[in-house]
């Protein structure tokens, strides 16, 4: 989902209709509070990125920024600053804190969907991984144990000598894994956390 943060309504409708031309599905918001009041309150499968204009009159978008960043959504929904009025410091700095472009207006049309396509690409790739994460948190101690024994490739007889229990508890333990990572092999499993 592409997200369109600025305060001109012929700005947010050309890009929606950009975005859409391209298969991108586009929401338009008139003011960064509205925008707020939104973000991150359910992720897109396909990724999320955020067109957000620097000069609004409400909040300007450095401002937005650094709250999407306060609430660590700045991966899952790279920012990509679009502007009339930058400068090379602002530019700078805004990349230095983690945006994923500066783009000064009037913009290449297929330079701009171009780079939101690949932002939305980075989205979805931290959404993953994210979710990995997440699957490894609910793993109890021993089961990252066993993790990591299977992760070497060693049998359910050498992890059960190894930990020193039974060899049906490890494979319990490896069902949990398995249902709790969603894989059904230790090969899915090992793709899954390389």
């Amino acid at each position: 989902m592409l997200h369109i943060v600025d305060d001109e309504d012929v700005i947010r409708d050309s890009l929606a209709w950009l975005a859409r031309s391209r298969g991108i599905e586009a929401c338009g918001y008139a003011t960064a509070q509205a925008f707020l009041d939104s973000a991150g309150a359910r992720f897109a499968p396909e990724g999320d990125c955020v067109l957000l204009d620097v000069r609004m009159p409400d909040m300007n978008g450095v401002a937005v920024f650094d709250q999407l960043g306060a609430r660590a959504l700045t991966a899952r929904m790279p920012v990509i600053f679009l502007t009339g009025h930058g400068d090379v410091p602002m530019a700078v700095d805004s990349l230095k804190r983690g945006a994923f472009d500066f783009v000064e207006k009037p913009f290449n049309d297929n330079q701009l969907m171009d780079r939101v396509q690949e932002a939305l690409a980075a989205s979805r790739a931290a959404g993953a991984a994210a979710q990995v994460q997440a699957r490894l948190a609910a793993l109890s101690a021993r089961e990252r144990e066993v993790l990591d024994k299977i992760l070497a490739g060693k049998l359910n007889k050498v992890v059960a000598d190894e930990l020193g229990i039974s060899m049906r508890t490890v494979e319990v333990h490896r069902a949990n894994i398995f249902e709790k990572m969603q894989v059904k092999t230790a090969v899915e499993l090992a793709g899954l956390l390389k």
